[in-house]
């Protein structure tokens, strides 16, 4: 009770301090006075940091551990673990949100969540009974104009091979960050089978699952169904080009992401203790993402490398032998990607150190068209820079 007791000291709000566990390793100086803990949270971690008008578990218990919270976040029941939650994001109750998971500002989820190495810009919504593990999803201008997951939506992230290079690509980081782009729709009981693309202002329609990329913007997808039957199934790996080449976008993008956070965020993150340790927690995230992401696909060319090829097609031999022999430098290629100067860098950061508006969501949106336009140039270099195995 020792650190409960130090919490109501400052300030914070705990209405059944009997009720609420917080772990001795957690620094009461990083929980901000005025939140609010609610009958049954459990608070664990040193790396915890919640900053002020947070509520946690207004409708279950919640427990949190080594998540950072910005400010007014709502977690209203369930778990986190290894989580970063930008000012104005909101979960509902039932959740389980594990590492690799960043919500930015004003990012919701409801109730019965599943989200792990999920990655949400800021607008996007969620509804209930939703898995969305190893996805970034971009688009959408406001609360009222922004990206949708339905409810009972799936993300398909492991594969009959026993492999898990499936991260999805819903928009992108280039882009996305200039929160300028067209929602994309997901619609209700659906699915995604990744790894695909998904290009803004793309409409999904409901009860339908995805299994191919959407590159062109602006379309309403209605999926052909599979064609039914029983068929001859083997457990060797056809062809992977796509795979190959959606996962190193992936990769891409997240190396871009991250140079975003050092280099455009990080001034305004660390005005604030909590803002600070939200950096520090996306800076952690980021990079568990892009090894997680490098791991998977490792896995894939272990497996196609130890692989009978005899009775593989010649195409398909080759294909396979190209990406094998390949893949140390392009492992090396996607490993190293990262920023990158130029003329448009250069543009860009001189019109966000010029931009008004007080908050990030402002300071972006209150950006030139120009000044967007050289930015989405120099972070899309650093995807292109990732380059592609196949």
């Amino acid at each position: 009770m020792e650190n409960v007791e130090e919490l109501l000291r400052r300030g914070v709000k705990i209405a059944a301090p009997a009720s609420v566990e917080i772990g001795g390793e957690v620094d009461p100086g990083r929980i901000a006075p005025g939140v609010v803990l609610h009958a049954g949270c459990r608070i664990f971690g040193a790396q915890t940091s919640i900053g002020p008008g947070c509520v946690l578990g207004r409708e279950a218990p919640a427990t949190v551990e080594d998540c950072q919270l910005g400010e007014k976040v709502e977690l209203k029941g369930g778990s986190f673990s290894g989580a970063v939650f930008l000012d104005g994001a909101a979960v509902g109750s039932g959740a389980q949100v594990r590492p690799g998971t960043i919500l930015e500002e004003g990012a919701e989820m409801a109730h019965a969540a599943g989200l792990k190495q999920t990655i949400l810009f800021p607008f996007v919504v969620g509804g209930s009974l939703i898995n969305f593990c190893d996805v970034l999803m971009a688009g959408g201008t406001s609360r009222k104009v922004h990206s949708e997951i339905g409810s009972s939506f799936i993300h398909f992230n492991y594969t009959p091979h026993g492999d898990k290079a499936t991260a999805s690509l819903v928009g992108d980081v280039p882009r996305g960050v200039m929160l300028d782009q067209a929602p994309i729709f997901l619609g209700g009981q659906g699915g995604v089978a990744g790894p695909v693309r998904i290009e803004y202002g793309t409409v999904l329609a409901a009860g339908h699952v995805l299994r191919r990329d959407v590159l062109q913007p602006g379309q309403l997808v209605v999926p052909d169904a599979p064609v039914p039957g029983v068929k001859p199934y083997g457990t060797g790996y056809r062809s992977v080009a796509r795979v190959v080449r959606n996962c190193a976008a992936y990769i891409g993008n997240i190396a871009a992401l991250q140079v975003w956070y050092e280099q455009v965020r990080r001034p305004l993150l660390e005005r604030t203790p909590h803002g600070k340790a939200c950096l520090e927690g996306a800076r952690r995230q980021l990079a568990a993402v892009r090894k997680e992401r490098l791991k998977r696909l490792d896995d894939v060319v272990a497996k196609i490398a130890a692989e009978d090829r005899s009775a593989l097609g010649a195409d398909l031999r080759a294909e396979h032998e190209k990406l094998c022999a390949g893949w140390a430098a392009a492992r090396e290629r996607l490993a190293g990607a990262g920023d990158v100067e130029c003329a448009e860098k250069a543009a860009f950061l001189a019109a966000w150190a010029a931009a008004k508006g007080e908050g990030y969501l402002a300071r972006v949106q209150a950006l030139p068209a120009d000044a967007k336009a050289a930015g989405t140039a120099w972070l899309q270099k650093i995807v292109d820079g990732a380059g592609s195995p196949a």
